[in-house]
């Protein structure tokens, strides 16, 4: 069983090592890796629990994501609660477990997934992805979906946004079709940023010291999402490492 760990604490980081124990304990057959993302950035979580669910692989993996800011509600929370655990079986036996918290479930929910809720605490440890949520993601790997509750809402992603950078620097958005005709120069602002760049069919189409605005390597249900690329550099540095779900925009 492959099992992999989308989190916003890193491959180094203490509370990886704990989880990854505690998952052992629970599940020892699994293979685990991770995907680590920014801090807090649900928008990146969101993003790549799609790509890992609907892409290729193993019918019996899991993704199981744990990225939750606690900001569902601004006032205090008693003893530790947070967003809630919410769970997804898709067609293709693929089980995805992850907090409900912010896009960490919008993009899988924007292709007609049911996100169901998981009967399980959403309080009771500052660290519920080590404390609480492991029992429950091994008894859903085992096949009980007693713990399946109802449908939980779940609002959009952001539309023609920053989704994900990885770690060459290339800034994988939400654009599914090009805002220009191919060979077009069009000048792409985000944030407070601003670069030319090249409307083309491949990312790597372009001339070295060229930025392209191309379809990436990441999609799903036969479509492709655009990313930049500074060819020979980094389009994450040129845009000031602007942080998933600010827009793209095409200025002229």
């Amino acid at each position: 069983m492959l099992l992999t760990v989308v989190a916003d604490y890193g491959l180094g980081d203490l509370a990886f090592a704990e989880v990854r124990q505690r998952l052992a304990l629970l599940l020892p057959a699994a293979d685990v890796t991770a995907v680590p993302v920014p801090a807090f950035d649900t928008v990146a979580a969101g993003f790549c629990v799609c790509q890992l669910a609907l892409g290729e692989g193993p019918a019996d993996r899991i993704v199981y994501a744990n990225v939750a800011p606690r900001r569902d509600r601004d006032e205090p929370r008693a003893n530790n609660a947070g967003e809630r655990l919410a769970a997804a079986r898709l067609d293709s036996g693929v089980l995805v477990v992850a907090v409900n918290a912010g896009a960490a479930l919008s993009f899988l929910a924007a292709e007609g997934v049911p996100v169901r809720a998981v009967d399980v605490a959403d309080h009771g440890s500052q660290f519920r992805s080590r404390d609480v949520f492991p029992a429950a993601l091994a008894a859903l790997a085992a096949g009980d979906d007693s713990l399946l509750g109802e449908e939980l809402p779940v609002g959009p992603p952001p539309k023609q946004a920053v989704a994900y950078t990885d770690g060459y620097g290339n800034i994988k958005t939400t654009w599914d079709a090009p805002p220009a005709p191919t060979g077009s120069r069009v000048r792409v602002r985000i944030g407070g940023a601003e670069a030319e760049a090249v409307i083309s069919d491949g990312v790597f189409e372009v001339p070295a010291g060229t930025m392209s605005f191309a379809p990436g390597s990441s999609g799903w249900n036969g479509r492709s999402f655009f990313e930049l690329l500074a060819r020979g550099g980094s389009a994450a540095e040129v845009f000031a490492h602007p942080r998933s779900g600010t827009p793209v925009e095409i200025v002229r």
